[in-house]
């Protein structure tokens, strides 16, 4: 299922960097962000359900499909805060999730997001904003499948979940510190 969308009223980045439910309780937090969805991308197989994903063998990795208002948070500004909040020196890996379906990656939608995404993986290398090279792919979207409706809004409707708790309640925060200005509900 692909999206079309106006890019003069609304901008779609299509990322992953690692699990899933942790990029969408991040990025849903963003002013000018107006809908986050997870989902596959990348692989192979149409229609992949999350187990099959999880085995590894579809190609695809978990993503989120970010809807967002270029007049209020630019693509550039997502990638960046993109780079921020999951490890893109490690490859098919963040922490302990493995496999190539928690890669870190870039699906770019038209000429001008892949020319931002190399820009953007070039400046935070020169910043070294990471002890290690970035191993982000940046790939050309194909397609994008939405996950099971038990994965929307995970985080916040299963704050209790151990998961959340010990992985994603941690790194919510410390993006919420970091970059309070740019919140809905700063």
């Amino acid at each position: 299922m692909t999206v079309a969308t106006s890019a003069a009223t609304e901008g779609v980045a299509t990322l992953g960097g690692g699990c899933f439910w942790c990029t969408e309780a991040v990025f849903s937090e963003l002013k000018g962000v107006r809908e986050v969805l997870p989902g596959y991308s990348g692989g192979e197989r149409p229609n992949p359900t999350y187990e099959q994903v999880c085995d590894g063998d579809t190609g695809h990795a978990e993503v989120v499909q970010v809807r967002f208002d270029p007049t209020v948070i630019s693509y550039h500004d997502l990638l960046a805060i993109f780079f921020t909040v999951h490890d893109p020196t490690t490859l098919n890996r963040q922490g302990n999730d493995m496999g190539t379906q928690y890669r870190s990656v870039i699906f770019y939608h038209d000429a001008a997001q892949r020319d931002v995404a190399q820009q953007t993986v070039t400046e935070v290398q020169a910043a070294r904003i990471w002890p290690g090279r970035i191993v982000t792919e940046v790939t050309p979207f194909r397609a994008f499948f939405p996950a099971e409706e038990y994965h929307r809004d995970y985080f916040r409707r299963n704050p209790g979940q151990g998961y959340c708790r010990a992985i994603i309640a941690p790194k919510v925060a410390k993006f919420r510190a970091h970059y309070a200005e740019r919140l809905k509900r700063a």
